[in-house]
């Protein structure tokens, strides 16, 4: 496996990949349509790859993971340097081989070197095992979002 920046060329591949990635959350409580999004999130890898942002792993060639990760250029003033980590996805089947740890780390380093200092990230909560996931790395709760639907007997 190798994990390199993405390039032009890879930007499909991450988009076929990202549309995965929305596919698959939805069985955790996303709201976000893989495939009607497409068009949008091309645009937006464009833009991400363009700035050296995007992070693909490759098993004899063939895309199996990728991870965009930026620094946090907020509107306000903090006490620490931001780094995000976002959209982090492995294939199915190249799961529990170590590719979203290797992917994990190369970002980790990439927003290392980019001189942040903490590094945040977002998962569905309905998704144990990518929680579990991000424990085992040493990431731990920092923000909590809540929602409800409008249709409720509470408004």
């Amino acid at each position: 496996m190798d994990i390199d920046t993405a390039t032009m060329d890879d930007v499909d591949d991450i988009v076929d990949l990202w549309v995965a990635l929305a596919t698959d959350q939805r069985a955790h409580g996303s709201h976000l349509l893989g495939d009607r999004n497409r068009t949008a999130v091309r645009g937006a890898i464009v833009q991400r790859v363009v700035a050296g942002n995007v992070l693909l792993a490759r098993s004899d060639d063939k895309p199996i993971g990728f991870v965009m990760v930026t620094v946090d250029g907020g509107r306000y003033e903090q006490d620490e340097r931001r780094g995000l980590l976002e959209n982090i996805y492995v294939e199915p089947d190249a799961r529990n081989r170590g590719v979203g740890s290797a992917l994990l780390a190369a970002a980790e380093e990439t927003l290392r070197s980019a001189g942040v200092d903490v590094i945040a990230l977002e998962a569905m909560a309905a998704n144990d095992a990518a929680r579990r996931f991000y424990r085992s790395h040493g990431y731990e709760p920092h923000r909590v979002e809540f929602e409800k639907p409008t249709e409720n007997d509470t408004l």
